[in-house]
């Protein structure tokens, strides 16, 4: 064969080969850009949520559909897009990476590590936006979450699966319970998302450095939309933190997430959604705001054995004005949520911390998310608390009281001492369950209410070094007739010491 011919068969070869390929992308032209939002005509089939992606890498996200035009909100440094710039379609709906190689780091909004730690190693990809599971598909709420927090633990008791609001106003020390929640689950089998939204770096930097310190980093993802990044940051970060803890719920795991906090997600999604267009309500909040919280606050549950048997605990934090819980944001989380821990300025600055309004503050899974000593002992301190706080006010305007109604203030002073509590310094069940017993049978009536908690701790060393065994007993649940005995026998011989 000729060289010619050769040549000839090789072309007739490679036109067999050939495969015509059409790639067909839907772009689209920015008409308008400004305060980290686009908007743009030619994206006719665009869905809802999905990433675009605009020149110089930077992305958006779909939110305003119209006939016309489409409304997107930038992800990240918008100043280099300019009016006449090409977007295209990326197919792909808003997704952020999640996996094991998540916990004990600190990503943004978009499941991108900023703590400097190097490249997160995560292959799956989880929607943010996820329908809610069904009815079907969850277990009623029966398990205990210990927050460590005696005043919590006993009388507004927070299940697995449960959503708690803990809500005040600014320095009530709403943070301080959701960390201590944090580091009170070491050994506990819980995996632990804290939300910073719109947070200051500092003050994130501080939360991380103490869960290091508390060894808590070791079961924790940390998500920080700054105070320095743009609203759409802080309207994805919470989303972004219940998609990293349905990854572990999936799994059968349970999950603990703190939204730090929502009051601040709720100013960011009005600020999108004024820039966007859309019609204002009451006070300037978009139709949709309760919408926005409900869909994510519903996908904290407790899922049947059939469906993996993991929960998402949601502890929503809600920031008030004046301690005004009949605001429109306040009143739309409390209706969503179980529960609510109120924090009251008044009883902070008094010194009464945690900072619990026990009135205002309810569980709505109540006892059953208590181990059986913890029901038994705590039942009859709620009753003593109420009849005190009656009694209180009632003292007030008259000097002399009763011998029966001055041992109730009494006893009631020395329960509320007893149940303040230091930051950082959870206590486990075993050890809450012997304190509200001791102040609940009057065992610290005669201790100076100022020497309440220096003779509750010392009553704790003695337990533990006395008793360890009757400890055990507590925390697996057990309150026989023979534990009762135990433990009066336990407060009775500290006493003669």
């Amino acid at each position: 064969m000729s060289y010619t011919d050769q040549v000839v068969a090789t072309l007739k070869k490679h036109i067999d080969s050939f495969e015509k390929q059409v790639d067909v992308q839907e772009v689209g032209t920015v008409i308008e850009i400004g305060d980290g939002i686009a908007r743009m005509t030619g994206l006719s089939q665009c869905k809802a949520q999905e990433m675009l992606e605009f020149p110089g890498g930077v992305y958006g996200l779909a939110l305003n559909l119209e006939e016309e035009t489409v409304g997107a909100i930038i992800l990240g440094d918008y100043r280099a897009i300019k009016e006449g710039d090409t977007v295209k379609r990326t197919g792909r709906i808003m997704s952020i990476p999640v996996g094991d190689a998540m916990i004990g780091r600190v990503v943004n909004a978009l499941g991108i590590e900023i703590d400097g730690k190097g490249d997160l190693k995560t292959k799956e990809f989880y929607p943010i936006e996820r329908v809610a599971p069904g009815v079907m598909t969850r277990e009623p709420v029966n398990r205990p979450m210990q927050t460590g927090i005696k005043a919590i633990d006993a009388i507004i008791p927070i299940g697995r699966g449960q959503r708690e609001l803990i809500i005040g106003d600014r320095q009530t020390g709403k943070t301080a319970i959701a960390i201590d929640a944090i580091i009170n689950q070491k050994g506990q089998d819980m995996v632990c998302v804290y939300v910073a939204v719109g947070q200051k770096d500092s003050k994130v930097a501080r939360i991380v450095s103490k869960l290091e310190e508390a060894g808590a980093m070791d079961y924790t993802v940390v998500v920080s939309a700054g105070a320095s990044e743009p609203a759409p940051m802080s309207y994805l970060a919470p989303y972004a933190g219940v998609t990293i803890a349905e990854y572990f719920a999936d799994k059968g795991k349970d999950v603990l997430i703190v939204y730090d906090d929502l009051t601040k997600q709720a100013w960011a999604y009005r600020e999108m959604s004024l820039l966007l267009r859309r019609p204002p309500g009451r006070e300037a909040y978009p139709g949709d705001v309760f919408y926005l919280h409900s869909r994510l606050l519903e996908r904290a549950c407790n899922l049947n054995e059939k469906h993996g048997g993991g929960s998402i605990t949601a502890l929503p934090i809600i920031e008030t004005q004046a301690s005004d819980i009949s605001a429109y944001i306040p009143t739309n989380v409390i209706s969503i949520t179980d529960g609510q821990i109120f924090l009251e300025t008044d009883l902070f600055y008094k010194g009464i911390r945690p900072a619990l309004n026990v009135g205002l503050s309810v569980s709505r899974v109540g006892g059953s998310a208590q181990i059986k000593p913890m029901k038994k002992v705590a039942g009859s301190m709620k009753l003593d608390l109420a009849q005190f706080r009656e009694l209180e006010a009632f003292s007030q305007f008259s000097s002399d009281l009763d011998a029966d109604t001055k041992q109730s203030i009494d006893r009631g002073q020395r329960i509320t001492e007893m149940l303040k509590q230091g930051q950082y310094s959870p206590l486990s069940v075993e050890e809450q369950v012997i304190s509200i017993y001791a102040a609940g049978k009057g065992y610290f009536d005669d201790v100076d209410v100022s020497r309440v908690r220096e003779v509750e701790e010392k009553l704790l060393d003695f337990a533990k070094k006395a008793k360890a065994s009757l400890l055990g007993k507590i925390k697996a649940g057990d309150w026989s007739d023979e534990t009762q005995a135990a433990v009066k026998e336990l407060c009775e011989e500290f006493k003669k010491q």
